[in-house]
């Protein structure tokens, strides 16, 4: 039997039931809980979040238009030249050799990724209603982080394959032959996509009870965790781990690779030899570049769940104008591209010519 816990400290208990063995009551200890995750009785009194609303660039307000007007023509023209690059690859016979395959699986994820959140995007540039599902959210950041790790997996086979090509030359044909680079590719888009299916798969079972705004154009992983009502910490930790290996691991094998090519290309006696050895590698080192530095800006540095205006930007360097001026990059900057595109150029006018006779 027992009583109020003040009661019976004050000894104001009757005697009788002091006599009977009353005393306190027993208190009831708090749960230990993770961080940030909520009692069931709690999660009763709170509706489930399903949909999110994401502010992209509503802060710009009229100039939304303009954006958009400045995006669409980028967007499509990102498509065509990357499907340009990608058909060459394919139909050309002076293309088939390994630094084009991986140059056209390259153009390939280019447009996917783009294609992953720009549309989108340009949807939410002319509407008012802005709201996306949990369930479209997560299969955009599936296919957009999926995509972005493969790019990334990529540019390292590329850099290998130059490192071959400048340092090995001799072996080359024999190591890069054609089905070795058809399982490096394979081996990209498998582990791209494989390590993003766990984060993913986790973030189906987070709960969201509270503000359901996104402070992004897409659904970014970041401000989407920071809604959460569940312990998301695993998930943040995952990502961050993810972020050093696609981004810093690949960075560094390729930054290795380059520094034997150039020790390699400056051991060339000739000037011209040196000159033709550097222009193989110019266009996909500035791919590299671009790539890179914008990613670890969003991704890696400290302080990156925190989306401002700027990451918005930054982000959207990554997703439209990086993807846009890769065909040029690789065009003008090879030899044997201009070539080829100069080959089907003549071709198409001499044959529209003759059809007209």
């Amino acid at each position: 039997m027992c009583t109020d816990l003040s009661a019976w400290e004050a000894g104001q208990l009757p005697g009788s039931m002091a006599k009977d063995g009353w005393g306190p009551c027993p208190t009831e200890r708090p749960s230990h809980r993770p961080h940030g995750e909520l009692a069931p009785s709690a999660m009763s009194n709170h509706s489930v979040v399903r949909d999110f609303v994401l502010l992209g660039f509503s802060h710009l307000r009229e100039s939304q238009v303009i954006l958009f007007a400045f995006i669409l023509p980028v967007y499509v023209l990102t498509v065509l030249g990357n499907l340009a690059i990608l058909t060459l690859t394919c139909l050309h016979s002076r293309l088939h050799v390994p630094m084009y395959f991986f140059l056209g699986n390259f153009s390939l994820v280019e447009v996917l990724v783009t294609s992953t959140v720009v549309p989108r995007m340009l949807a939410d540039l002319l509407s008012t209603q802005k709201t996306m599902s949990l369930a479209e959210c997560l299969t955009q950041s599936f296919f957009y982080f999926s995509l972005g790790s493969t790019n990334f997996l990529i540019l390292t086979v590329m850099a290998f394959d130059r490192y071959l090509a400048i340092c090995r030359p001799l072996h080359y044909p024999t190591i890069m032959s054609g089905p070795v680079c058809v399982k490096l590719v394979v081996a990209c888009w498998l582990v791209g996509f494989l390590s993003i299916v766990s984060p993913t798969l986790q973030k189906t079972r987070l709960w969201f009870c509270g503000p359901n705004v996104i402070d992004h154009y897409f659904c970014d992983s970041a401000p989407l965790l920071r809604l959460s009502c569940s312990d998301a910490r695993h998930i943040q930790l995952m990502d961050f781990f993810l972020s050093l290996v696609f981004v810093l691991v690949t960075m560094l094998l390729i930054l290795a690779s380059y520094i034997l090519i150039v020790a390699a290309v400056l051991r060339i006696p000739s000037p011209t030899g040196r000159q033709k050895a550097f222009s193989t590698c110019a266009s996909h080192l500035t791919v590299v570049v671009l790539g890179y530095s914008s990613t670890i800006f969003i991704y890696v540095r400290p302080g990156k769940g925190h989306a401002t205006h700027l990451n918005k930007v930054v982000a959207l360097m990554t997703a439209v104008v990086t993807p846009f001026l890769n065909p040029f990059i690789f065009t003008f900057r090879n030899e044997k591209v201009k070539e080829v595109i100069e080959d089907v150029t003549k071709r198409v006018l001499l044959g529209s010519t003759a059809t007209c006779r």
